[in-house]
This record gives C-alpha cells, structure tokens and sequence, in this order.
C-alpha cells in the first residue's frame, strides 16, 4: 500500500498555528464551528459521555468543552479504540495529508453507535483569493505555485465517510461571506486563523512585492469593502453497530410506489395515457 502524498509542511503549519495564538488569533469560525456542533448535539437524543477532540487549535475547543480530551491532529492520532462515544474532528481535517486515514482512526476509536461530528473549510472557500492570486502571479511571475490549500468539495465529502467505514453518512455546507476594508487585512486574519501557506510544494521564496500589489487591483469588490468566502462543511457518520437501521434490499419492497402516489405505473416503453374523468366509476 502506498503511503499518501505529502501535501503539508508540518513543521510549518505547526508554527503557522503558535504565532497565530501568540499574536491574537482570529479565530471568528472556530466560534461558529463550535456553536453548530453543540446545536448539533441538542438535536440528538442522546448523551455522550466520553467526548475526544481532534484539533491543532487545543486551548480554543478546551475551553468550549471542558469535559473533552483535546487530541492534536498528528499523522497518527493517540486515540485508543473503542474509547469514546463521541469524536469531534476540528477544523483541522482540511490541513490534513490523509484525511480518510484521520477518519479511519476517529471510527476505530469510536464505540459501536458511537458518533462522529467534523466540522472543516470546504471547496468554495477563498475562491475570490485563488482566481485573483492565480492571475496575479500568472502576469507578474509567467507561472504558478500552489498558495490556497486544496480543500474537499461537498461533492465528495459524504465519500470520505463512506471510505472510512462510517454508517449513515451525512454532508452539509454552510458558506459564509466575511467583509474586509481591503484584502490585506484579509490575509492578516487568514495568518491570525492559522491558515496561510504551509503547503509543502508552496514556493519557498520571497514573493516579489508587485505579486500582491497585483493581486490586490484584481480581488473582486463591493464599494469600498472586498469579501471572502468561506465554506464550512459538516460531517456526521457513526460506528456501525448492529441495531442502525439498514437499507431495504433491492426488490424486497412489499408495495408500490405508483399506488402510494396513486398514478399509472409505466413500462420502460410506455406512454403516459391522460384519464377522463368520466371513464372513472
């Protein structure tokens, strides 16, 4: 088996993430992410008791759930199996070299029936940022590097469930549209989030000034104001146990759509035939 590709710098991303809590972290998503979990977790009829979270921003989610063990999102994650009926992936799966090997150990660590909630920045985040620094450097340096991380499309979100042997796999989006007087002051909270450029192919020299002089005449903007995106995806499966519900099998259905929906069910040949009413008895 191969091992997956290295896409982060880990080294850098770890010092990305300590000067961010050392100079003020902005970190305004997290506070949301935390908010829909715990309006998530009401919604569930049911208490966990032995709650794990997977972070790179520790003293943050400590603080939202005190009850918790905050986990560092390693490679390898420190979660003993059959653990916790509860594990809490944040924010951090996106910084990831393998994200369905972070989901295969949440599952492993998860008791049968036990749930895993992942909240993380999705495909349409920042797409203002790519277009416009990819046509920047495009005109100022006749070539790309890779500066945005790469993030997974909600398309695909419910897939890395699935690969990572979750039950009942469900994904959903929520984008957000933050205003920001210029878009350097939305690169300064992008560092204060933790989330500049620690790719591992990224380009490791000082990028000429006028790259971001050009990139800041072609950000797209409302008035005076820019605005970014970011989307937060959510992603909820459980540890398969036995008393799930399950899928019907195929062709086991003891009725029929067409008499549920009261019309005509048709053949693949078939043409639909308009009813007079008064034909009808």
């Amino acid at each position: 088996m191969t091992n997956p590709p290295i896409l982060f710098d880990r080294p850098a991303l770890l010092a990305r993430r300590r000067r961010a809590v050392t100079q003020g972290p902005a970190l305004f998503l997290h506070d949301e992410a935390a908010i829909e979990i715990k309006e998530r977790l009401k919604d569930i009829n049911r208490s966990f008791t032995k709650v794990a979270i997977v972070t790179g921003m520790s003293a943050f989610w400590a603080d939202h759930f005190t009850e918790a063990t905050i986990i560092s999102d390693d490679d390898t994650l420190p979660l003993p199996v059959q653990s916790f009926d509860l594990v809490i992936h944040a924010m951090c799966l996106h910084q990831s070299n393998d994200p369905v090997g972070q989901l295969v150990q949440c599952q492993r660590s998860l008791e049968p029936d036990g749930l895993l909630l992942v909240a993380m920045f999705g495909g349409q985040t920042l797409t203002e940022l790519r277009a416009a620094l990819s046509e920047a450097e495009v005109a100022v340096c006749q070539g790309l590097s890779p500066r945005v991380s790469p993030m997974v499309d909600i398309r695909d979100a419910g897939a890395l469930l699935q690969r990572s042997g979750f039950a009942l796999p469900v994904a959903d989006a929520d984008p957000r549209s933050v205003s920001y007087g210029s878009v350097f002051d939305l690169m300064r909270d992008l560092r204060a989030m933790g989330e500049s450029n620690a790719l591992a192919a990224r380009d490791k020299r000082i990028p000429p000034r006028t790259l971001f002089e050009k990139m800041a005449t072609l950000y797209p903007t409302q008035g005076e104001r820019v605005v970014a995106t970011f989307e937060l995806l959510y992603l909820t499966g459980w540890a398969p146990d036995v008393s799930q519900q399950k899928p019907l099998r195929p062709g086991s259905a003891t009725s029929r759509l067409a008499d549920a929906l009261e019309t005509v069910e048709m053949g693949e040949d078939a043409r639909p035939v308009k009813t007079d009413e008064s034909d009808k008895t």
